[in-house]
């Protein structure tokens, strides 16, 4: 047997229980023309980069105080009501996902400047 059919089989034992699985995946397509202005940024002068995502590096500190906070907030109520919130589940993936943007932007992964969204 396989690990995929390993994977479906534990999934479908999970589901079967009624215990919701979130499954955590990061795709991150390689783009189909890197550039090589970027990449020569990157290999040789990584401030250049760092100076281009200050923005984002001001903003998304601020964003993991309210992540951390709603965290806190997200657990309590499970205490309380054996759920997790929708809503803070919500902001706080989309701020997971904004951080993975920025990261793979300064890593070389992709070469599209990451938007200011908490959105795909």
């Amino acid at each position: 047997m396989n690990t995929q059919e390993n994977t479906a089989q534990n999934n479908s034992q999970i589901n079967n229980n009624k215990i919701v699985n979130n499954l955590v995946q990061v795709i991150i397509p390689a783009p189909e023309k890197s550039s090589r202005l970027l990449a020569v940024a990157t290999l040789f002068f990584f401030i250049p980069k760092m100076i281009l995502i200050i923005p984002h590096i001001i903003v998304l500190h601020l964003l993991g105080i309210v992540a951390f906070v709603f965290t806190v907030i997200g657990q309590i109520a499970v205490i309380i009501n054996g759920k997790y919130p929708d809503n803070i589940h919500k902001i706080v993936v989309g701020i997971l996902r904004w951080q993975v943007r920025v990261n793979a932007y300064a890593l070389g992964l992709r070469d599209e400047y990451p938007p200011f969204t908490l959105d795909n």
